[in-house]
């Protein structure tokens, strides 16, 4: 049974090569509710995850919880990967993010605003839709990427990341959030705009 004081929380080296690391079958092993092979994914990729969870929540502590859910969730949906769908490191990557993703969700507040001003900015607002960005960009590119979503704060960088790695609408957005409509389009928006002034 997976052992929540185990994996709470040392530093852990980053390993960049993964070529030779089966993260497909130590995920199987998980299935098969073997402890021994989620201790050897923790100690892989820990550092890493943690890195991620960081980025999107921009707290220590609460990304050790986010990563500490994540591991209970890898252990706990072991059985739900599918190889045909994406690589396994891809998979605990993907937990990682919802994880942080949900508990930004969880925490963000309703900004006060008049949505009715909102929406005529909005819509007032002529210009060309933005240029899409990808996160599976060359590394100096992903790196100057990922230190200007660090600087974005939690509700925009949450729209971003919703928007751009999952795809999701601005409808979706606002479910997920739990906030207007509108609002959500300004984070988006102004994400945007932030992200392009960041990059140039």
């Amino acid at each position: 049974m997976y052992q929540h004081a185990a994996y709470r929380f040392r530093e852990v080296p980053v390993h960049d090569n993964t070529d030779e690391f089966d993260y497909e079958s130590l995920i199987a092993a998980c299935r098969r509710q073997d402890a021994k092979a989620l201790r050897q994914l923790y100690e892989r990729d820990a550092g890493y995850l943690l890195g991620v969870a960081q980025r999107i929540v921009r707290d220590r502590q609460l990304a050790e919880d986010v990563l500490h859910d994540a591991f209970v969730s890898i252990w706990t949906q072991a059985a739900t990967f599918d190889a045909t769908r994406g690589s396994g490191r891809g998979w605990l990557f993907s937990i990682v993010r919802h994880q942080a993703l949900n508990t930004v969700r969880r925490r963000s507040k309703e900004v006060d605003a008049d949505e009715d001003t909102l929406d005529a900015h909005l819509h007032a607002d002529t210009s060309s839709p933005p240029t899409s960005f990808s996160l599976d960009a060359d590394p100096l590119m992903r790196g100057r990427l990922a230190g200007c979503l660090d600087r974005l704060d939690g509700p925009r960088r949450a729209s971003i990341l919703y928007a751009y790695l999952d795809g999701c609408s601005h409808s979706e957005i606002a479910e997920r959030l739990r906030s207007p409509l509108g609002t959500v389009k300004a984070w988006v928006r102004r994400g945007l705009q932030s992200l392009r002034e960041c990059m140039e």
